[in-house]
């Protein structure tokens, strides 16, 4: 057998492979063989079809990361569902050659629950992916009742190789903790703030106090020009938004080539005229 019929068999067999049931912590099964639950299933393949958000540096001439759009909003009965297609994801970019580092957003009552946990670190383990390109997005601190219990969970995760980023951040004093005692490697500020200048200058400067700090800064919702040049003045490391560039599917994310995206959004460098010209 010539090794072009040989991987032709492969792919056949492997397209013709049953669906195995996964389920939730919850124990409920998600994917059956009722006509019901497969149709739901399609359906919600259709829908997060175009579920990736493309993440830039700050300059946008280099893709540096996604963001998983669809676990931002999520029910319990759906979170492993979402989990594991957006490792999924993250593999397929990585066997096609494409190491981009995906961030998966976690509800903060799950990574406090000791069986959510439990059933995230068995996909991350199955997944057998390399360490860097799973990042976890807590979206918001727990209660004083949960913040042992999560802080268990997250360091659980982290001893596994994931990355943990704080979205949402906002700079008060218990996320400036919770970022510092977790030694967290993102965090990520949304733009409106600068506009309505509720975020001061010494919010970052506490994060880059020290040169050796893990922590990186990401723009989110960055939509205005302006937006670009605070992000180059505040020296944010990596922005995203609709004026970097919409979510995409997962196919269209391998075909972003850095060059071409840099000559197509920055090739006139509205940013930098802005800067010189003053605000227009």
């Amino acid at each position: 057998m010539s090794p072009k019929s040989r991987l032709y068999t492969l792919v056949k067999a492997w397209k013709n492979k049953p669906f195995q049931e996964v389920r939730d912590a919850c124990g409920a099964p998600w994917l059956g063989l009722s006509s019901q639950a497969l149709e739901e299933h399609q359906s919600w393949s259709k829908r997060q079809a175009i579920s990736h958000e493309p993440i830039f540096n700050h300059k946008g001439t280099k893709l540096t990361g996604s963001l998983f759009r669809p676990l931002l909003a999520v029910s319990d009965m759906q979170l492993l569902r979402l989990f594991m297609e957006g490792l999924d994801t993250i593999s397929y970019w990585y066997r096609s050659g494409r190491f981009i580092p995906s961030i998966l957003p976690i509800p903060t009552h799950a990574i406090a629950s000791s069986a959510y946990v439990d059933a995230l670190s068995d996909l991350i383990l199955n997944s057998r992916l390399p360490v860097g390109l799973i990042t976890l997005g807590m979206q918001s601190l727990p209660t004083p009742e949960l913040a042992n219990d999560c802080k268990e969970g997250l360091l659980r995760l982290r001893r596994l190789g994931v990355l943990l980023h704080l979205l949402h951040f906002t700079g008060s004093t218990e996320q400036l903790h919770w970022v510092d005692e977790m030694q967290m490697e993102g965090i990520h500020l949304n733009m409106s703030h600068f506009r309505e200048q509720t975020l001061s200058h010494d919010v970052l400067a506490k994060i880059r106090r020290s040169p050796y700090s893990p922590t990186q800064i990401y723009a989110s919702n960055v939509g205005l020009v302006k937006d670009l040049g605070n992000a180059s003045d505040w020296q944010i490391d990596h922005c995203y938004g609709g004026l970097m560039m919409p979510p995409l599917s997962r196919h269209q994310m391998l075909q972003i080539n850095d060059s071409r995206i840099a000559k197509a959004i920055f090739s006139l460098h509205p940013h930098q005229h802005l800067n010189r010209n003053g605000d227009k």
